[in-house]
């Protein structure tokens, strides 16, 4: 009987699972030249995307660079409730909401359908010179881009209002009307980064499966039908991930381009959290109130890419995460 009970339990030690742990350093040790090749990108988001995270703390306390973090008094969320009922606001959020979502409208669509249209050219010769030439205004700074729209829209000399001019028409003054700003950003954007928008869209296209585009001609479909059918519904998860990461930034207005067409003229329109931040925590000093702001920016945006991620999730998509 003893003999049966140890001939029984020895398939038990032989099936025994090796440590959690264990695993871990064979697969550690196997990798090691990936991990390797990690390491300077992990190294880079520990000291300058997370570390730094720690000054966060400022926007509960009555910061001052004399006493430093440890000594500077806390005063909870002060700073919150004021910014909250502040009169500006509803202002900054109002602007920031406004040009994002013209954003999310008006310039999201446009690198899908530049693509498109890119991936129907059939003369691969136009089509890397027509790529260059939409890609190239990516690799201007906004100080260019600025510059070149007051050229053009300057009421006095501007190209735009010479035109309107010979053509019968009055100058109109689009840099200092608060009715064309929101669409005078927009333009900008589209403009400057809609080219560059198209490479991950061409990259998702690439990766459709030929076998697709024969089947559908067979069946009768035509370029557009192809588009449509096949195309689209091949790209559509990178076009939702893209969409997910764009509403993240919703919060988010390029700092430069709103505080190089700012003037006193359209402030009302033009003041956002961004420079408002600047505003207060650079120029006047104020560090735990503008970190308040911040946060409270952060904050709405991780809620929006949680919210968004959920949602597709429920529609059957992917999602990022």
């Amino acid at each position: 009987m003893q003999r049966s009970a140890l001939q029984e339990s020895r398939p038990r030690l032989a099936a025994k699972k090796p440590s959690v742990w264990r695993t871990i350093g064979k697969r550690f040790l196997r990798d090691k030249f990936l991990y390797l090749l990690a390491l300077p990108g992990i190294l880079y988001f520990l000291l300058f995307k997370y570390v730094p995270m720690y000054g966060v703390l400022i926007a509960f306390q009555d910061y001052s660079p004399y006493l430093g973090m440890m000594k500077s008094p806390w005063v909870g969320i002060d700073h919150f409730v004021r910014f909250f009922s502040n009169p500006d606001f509803f202002l900054l959020f109002r602007n920031t909401m406004a040009i994002n979502l013209l954003n999310l409208i008006f310039f999201f669509p446009i690198p899908i359908l530049l693509s498109l249209m890119l991936n129907e050219l059939r003369i691969t010769f136009m089509m890397r010179i027509i790529q260059s030439v939409i890609y190239l205004p990516h690799f201007l700074s906004w100080v260019i881009i600025v510059g070149i729209s007051f050229l053009l829209l300057s009421s006095g000399d501007g190209a735009i209002n010479k035109l309107l001019v010979e053509l019968g028409f009055e100058k109109i003054n689009f840099l200092t009307n608060p009715d064309t700003f929101w669409g005078m950003l927009t333009v900008q954007s589209i403009w400057k980064d809609a080219g560059w928008g198209t490479i991950i869209f061409l990259a998702a296209i690439a990766g459709v499966d030929p076998q697709l585009y024969e089947a559908a001609k067979i069946d009768g479909a035509g370029r557009i039908k192809q588009m449509v059918h096949v195309t689209l519904p091949s790209i559509r998860h990178v076009i939702v991930i893209l969409l997910i990461l764009r509403i993240g930034h919703i919060m988010d207005v390029g700092f430069e381009q709103v505080f190089l067409m700012m003037n006193s003229i359209v402030s009302d329109v033009a003041d956002v959290f961004d420079t408002y931040v600047y505003r207060l925590g650079v120029r006047e000093g104020q560090f735990s109130f503008s970190t308040a702001v911040g946060l409270f920016k952060s904050i709405v945006g991780l809620l929006l890419v949680i919210g968004a991620n959920m949602l597709a999730k429920k529609l059957g998509e992917e999602g990022v995460y």
